[in-house]
């Protein structure tokens, strides 16, 4: 049987844990979920910039994988979500840019599937991304 762990990410990750009841990532075996991760600061504050959030959303993406001992390498598949205006047909170039810019930066060649929704809400009402990932450990080595 595998062993489960579960993490949470020091700061925010803490907070919304004591909070609302949830944890940041598990782990099974080398199988990694994580729940969506903001650009949210330790504060729950965020960045006036989307460039600026999404980063910080990535970097989050980052910290909670590190909890259960994963990395962005370890990466196969993300999804993200993405606040867009009731009616928008479409996900703006500015949230993309910036998306495509992050994986290129952070995966090293890895090309991971992707699924982007645009939704008019998220769990912070200033909140316009939200990204979630799986991984297996080793995986991208």
């Amino acid at each position: 049987m595998s062993t489960v762990t579960f993490g949470n990410t020091p700061g925010y990750g803490e907070k919304l844990n004591e909070a609302l009841g949830y944890s940041q990532a598990v782990r099974v075996g080398d199988r990694v979920e994580i729940s969506g991760q903001g650009g949210v600061d330790d504060d729950l504050v965020i960045p006036d910039s989307l460039e600026d959030e999404i980063i910080l959303a990535f970097d989050n993406v980052e910290r909670t994988l590190a909890t259960v001992g994963a990395t962005w390498k370890d990466v196969i598949h993300v999804n993200s979500y993405h606040k867009v205006a009731p009616g928008e047909d479409v996900i703006g170039e500015d949230h993309n840019a910036v998306m495509a810019e992050q994986f290129r930066r952070r995966l090293d060649g890895r090309e991971p599937i992707w699924t982007e929704t645009g939704v008019t809400v998220l769990g912070l009402a200033d909140m316009r991304v939200e990204i979630r990932v799986t991984a297996i450990v080793g995986s991208g080595n």
